[in-house]
C-alpha cells in the first residue's frame, strides 16, 4: 500500500487529539469523490480516532501502518 500516491497528504506529525482528526475533517471536505488521502500522525489516539472517523462519515480505511513511531493512514473519501 505504501507505493500507492495518494491526491494529497496531510502531515499531523507531532499533533496531539483532537487536532488530527479536526484537521482530517477539513482536508477529507476539500478532496474530490473518490480521491485518496494519506495521513502521517504520531500520536497513538489516531489508531482508535481514525478508524471511528472513517466509519461514521462512511469513507473507506484503504490501509493503515505503523512505521518508525508514525502512524500511517491510506483514506478513501466515499463518493458522493
Amino acid at each position: 500500500m505504501g507505493d500507492a500516491v495518494p491526491d494529497a497528504i496531510l502531515d499531523a506529525t507531532g499533533l496531539f487529539c483532537p487536532e488530527p482528526v479536526m484537521l482530517l475533517h477539513g482536508k477529507v471536505r476539500d478532496l474530490a469523490a473518490g480521491g485518496l488521502l494519506k495521513v502521517i500522525a504520531t500520536d497513538p489516539s489516531t489508531r482508535r480516532d481514525i478508524p471511528k472517523f472513517c466509519l461514521f462519515l462512511g469513507h473507506e480505511l484503504v490501509h493503515q501502518e505503523e512505521q518508525q513511531g508514525s502512524y500511517l493512514y491510506w483514506i478513501r473519501k466515499k463518493n458522493d
